[in-house]
């Protein structure tokens, strides 16, 4: 019960490591307010909650300012204070394609930074105030291993998550001063929604075998080892870390990892 009585937006909350992340605040006490674009997303995740759960599920766009804004004030006066802030929300693409930079789309690239990286800013932006006056707060971006490293994701999607890990650096900084800690995680390959065409296609070409194969651990994660980790930074147990990117890729920023060297 870590979270006992404290309360958290978490973005993105309606699949994937949103989900998963909401799920294990609620068990450990928190009270929750849900974000997503879909409503049927954060319909099944309110589903899945644990019984007795406190819990507000609202369907926005988070590149949307006046929506974002809403929100929170919504939350501050539903619960009086806001604790975490989990900016989750993301997409890969509008397209499911990734084409070189030569032929890239400038309307793509204007609805992935959109989501990825200004509706965390977006967020933190309205959130962060709050947690000024009250002196304590955590907030956890998610990025990707795609922001450290090319290879990971298409131009404008690894351009985003870079954008989002010098974010949370540049936010610890302002914020630090009011005990306001800003951490990120980087997930490597976790099987989600966003991901699930890479699963697809690995299975249904008997490439299944090869998936997480060029991380480490040799394997590819779950969104619940991601939900742990944001978990950690969100909690007194991070109390004295702020402005870091954490990869939790299973060890696949650790080497070079050339294609084909592990596989």
């Amino acid at each position: 019960m870590r979270f006992s009585e404290r309360v958290a937006i978490v973005t993105g909350a309606g699949s994937g490591i949103g989900r998963a992340t909401a799920l294990r605040l609620a068990r450990e006490g928190a009270r929750l307010v849900l974000v997503d674009r879909s409503e049927a997303g954060l319909v099944e995740t309110q589903g899945l909650m644990p019984t007795g759960s406190e819990t507000l599920c609202r369907t926005l766009d988070v590149a949307d300012e006046k929506a974002v804004k809403a929100v929170v004030d919504e939350t501050i006066k539903s619960f009086n204070r806001i604790d975490i802030l989990v900016n989750n929300a993301g997409i890969s693409s509008t397209t499911g394609k990734h084409p070189p930079v030569t032929e890239s789309d400038r309307s793509e690239w204007d609805t992935v930074l959109g989501v990825n990286l200004i509706g965390t800013m977006l967020f933190i932006k309205h959130v962060a105030p709050h947690m000024q006056a009250r002196r304590l707060g955590a907030i956890v971006n998610t990025a990707s291993v795609a922001g450290i490293r090319s290879g990971a994701g298409g131009n404008a999607y690894s351009a985003s998550k870079a954008g989002v890990i010098n974010l949370t650096q540049t936010a610890a900084c302002d914020l630090g001063g009011d005990n306001v800690r800003v951490n990120a995680v980087c997930p490597g390959l976790i099987e989600t929604g966003m991901t699930q065409p890479i699963f697809d296609w690995a299975r249904a070409n008997e490439k299944a075998h090869k998936l997480g194969g060029r991380c480490e651990l040799r394997r590819y994660g779950a969104p619940e080892e991601i939900a742990a980790a944001i978990l950690f930074l969100a909690s007194d147990d991070a109390s004295y870390i702020t402005g870091q990117a954490l990869p939790v890729d299973g060890g696949n920023t650790a080497s070079l990892n050339l294609p084909g060297m592990k596989v």
